[in-house]
């Protein structure tokens, strides 16, 4: 990240920011704040005014505007008040080779699920009762979600099927798993003949949200790969174990997803949704489980073999947690029919 920095001084001096107020005749410091696999994210300071300078480096959906993409959802959720406003985005890649986005810094803390649900549920309807006009949305459709997830974990899951370290039986579980997946994709039709699109974020681990608790406040501030889908796909992965457990060891009882969902729902204004959305969940969430495990499966192999990269021991103990066969079941069994358990 350091590399980057004289380059980072040199675009912000080059510049008079007419066009950004916030900026406007202001020198900024320049500091390291995070990196990712995708972007590189830096703090400009100028007296009492931080932003965050993000410089793309690559796409989790393929798209060579992935950064003009970030920055038009941020810009249809900026009367949200749950997500950074965006300020400025640059994609001709000229003094910097890579997409720009400058957008609001949010101090604070990663979400405590003990403490932070009944806010977290309060933020997703607000996120997810946007209104977007179809001239402006140029989010990617999931017309066919259970059908998208499966293709998806149909590859990864044939990683671990193809591998000599898979244990046969997590390897037949799985099998027969997919197998009722492959058939239980139709209920996809349930979204296409009654469609509630809006927009959602689709990674919605915990690390993805900052919390100020000074000013009472919760925000979802990653959206690099946002969908034009159905409320289902941002409930159904917060709630699922695979997520909840990632970096913490915090598992969502049936009340509590109970309440989290009756919190939601409470603050949403359309009735439909509200008397649909338990359905709507109950089909997602095996598909959200398995595309999980599907990812650990293929983890937990490529961590063992192919992966040439410092292993993270956070990371190899939670993909262990994950494919034990116990805690596998304990994921699918209540959900199946007795021809997979």
């Amino acid at each position: 990240m350091t590399d980057m920095l004289p380059k980072v001084a040199e675009y912000l001096a080059g510049r008079d920011w007419n066009d950004v107020p916030l900026m406007h005749g202001r020198n900024f410091a320049v500091t390291p704040l995070a990196q990712g696999e995708y972007n590189l994210n830096y703090l400009i300071t100028s007296d009492s005014t931080q932003l965050v300078f993000r410089v793309n480096i690559g796409s989790q959906i393929a798209r060579d505007d992935q950064i003009v993409y970030e920055y038009k959802a941020l810009d249809l959720l900026r009367q949200s008040g749950v997500t950074p406003r965006p300020h400025f985005v640059d994609d001709t890649r000229r003094i910097i080779d890579r997409g720009i986005l400058i957008m609001d810094y949010l101090p604070g803390e990663t979400l405590d699920y003990n403490r932070d649900l009944p806010q977290s549920a309060g933020l997703f309807a607000r996120i997810h009762q946007i209104e977007v006009p179809p001239e402006k949305n140029h989010l990617i459709r999931e017309d066919a979600a259970l059908s998208l997830i499966f293709e998806e974990c149909t590859g990864l899951l044939r990683q671990y099927f193809e591998s000599e370290l898979a244990d046969p039986d997590i390897r037949q579980y799985l099998i027969d798993l997919k197998e009722w997946a492959d058939s239980a994709r139709a209920n996809e039709k349930y979204y296409q003949q009654d469609p509630w699109p809006c927009i959602v974020n689709t990674e919605v681990n915990s690390g993805n949200f900052i919390v100020n608790r000074e000013n009472g406040t919760v925000h979802l501030v990653d959206w690099e790969m946002p969908r034009w889908g159905d409320p289902s796909q941002d409930l159904s992965h917060f709630c699922s174990p695979l997520t909840t457990l990632w970096k913490t060891d915090w598992r969502m009882s049936p009340s509590q997803k109970r309440d989290f969902l009756k919190t939601y729902c409470r603050q949403i204004d359309d009735a439909h949704l509200r008397d649909t959305l338990l359905e709507r969940v109950r089909l997602r969430d095996p598909f959200v489980y398995l595309r999980g495990i599907s990812w650990s499966a293929m983890g937990w192999v490529a961590y063992q073999t192919r992966f040439s990269g410092m292993k993270n021991p956070d990371t190899w103990a939670k993909l262990q947690q994950y494919m034990d066969l116990e805690f596998i079941r304990s994921l699918f069994d209540p959900m199946m029919p007795e021809s997979v358990k």
